[in-house]
């Protein structure tokens, strides 16, 4: 079993879609993930999301989007979980589409990224592959991360980690980064997975909180 974990960068900057834009735009709100994107039968999408900052602006931006049909929004303590139903653009459409077709697994969740790109992990046999990547396109470009080996991870505790996330904490662990006193810093992890040390710090932000999340 394959995997192939890419980064989906659009092109113009911001996000894949004017909601997401918006969102992108907003002051003291901070997109996570996308735990779940689904087309219905009338050609709308509905999609679960994580974020996190200020909820109300978050809510505003939602009731205000001509985009938005409907939406319901979870959580406390400056992150949260929104359902919503909304209108998906071209790209959006071509991109579930696709997944939909492919008999290629996608890992959820899907990370997004402070400067509005995504990273992406699919698993499944090689000859699949083909036509289960997304392509560049003018609305995006495309990056690849990494590759190799194993079964899905969709049981054990890290299942809720994307590959990118499973990376950074194995490589923590490795450094001894989680050690005490601490044996290495964010920047040796960014080095050794090959990232900035912002990033680094953000992988494992996120990490921490998804991880220990599961036990409480």
């Amino acid at each position: 079993m394959r995997y192939v974990t890419v980064r989906l960068t659009p092109t113009e900057g911001g996000a894949l879609h004017p909601l997401g834009q918006a969102l992108a735009d907003a002051e003291h709100v901070t997109r996570e993930a996308i735990h779940q994107v689904e087309l219905l039968s009338d050609g709308t999408g509905v999609m679960l999301g994580e974020a996190r900052g200020n909820r109300e602006r978050y809510e505003r931006i939602l009731a205000e989007s001509e985009y938005v049909h409907q939406y319901a929004v979870t959580g406390a303590n400056g992150r949260w979980y929104a359902y919503l139903q909304f209108e998906p653009n071209e790209t959006n459409r071509q991109m579930i589409q696709q997944r939909q077709r492919s008999a290629v697994l996608m890992e959820m969740p899907i990370e997004t990224n402070p400067d509005g790109s995504m990273d992406i992990t699919l698993v499944g046999d090689d000859g699949a592959f083909s036509d289960a990547v997304p392509k560049n396109s003018d609305a995006y470009d495309i990056e690849l991360l990494e590759t190799g080996q194993r079964p899905p991870r969709v049981d054990d505790l890290f299942g809720c980690l994307t590959q990118r996330q499973q990376t950074v904490l194995e490589t923590a662990v490795e450094l001894g980064y989680y050690e005490n006193p601490r044996e290495a810093t964010q920047r040796d992890v960014a080095d050794a997975v090959d990232a900035t040390a912002g990033t680094v710090g953000e992988h494992l932000r996120k990490i921490e909180q998804r991880v220990f999340a599961q036990f409480v």
